[in-house]
């Protein structure tokens, strides 16, 4: 699963579904790992428009693991945002 998540065919899934794997995968319970799995059998592009919001998430594929991504990126991406701030104000003084 790992290796699938980290080679995905489209670089921002590589990214978002590999960083997760990478940061979690672990720690998921087996039931976890059922829906993560379940997830990585959709296509790229399907899941691109459903975690950009570009279009709405099927029911069926809005779960907690879905949820869980879409939690882990946006922590993410709440991280890089405070890095960069940081470097901005270290840098003017």
């Amino acid at each position: 699963m790992l290796y699938r998540a980290n080679h995905r065919g489209i670089k921002e899934m590589d990214i978002m579904l590999g960083g997760f794997a990478e940061a979690r995968i672990g720690g998921l319970s087996d039931g976890e790992l059922d829906l993560f799995e379940a997830l990585l059998e959709e296509s790229d592009r399907d899941l691109l428009t459903w975690f950009t919001g570009e279009v709405a998430v099927p029911t069926e594929v809005r779960n907690s693991m879905f949820e869980m991504i879409l939690d882990f990126q946006e922590q993410r991406v709440d991280t890089e945002n405070r890095g960069d701030r940081e470097g901005r104000q270290n840098r003017n003084g």
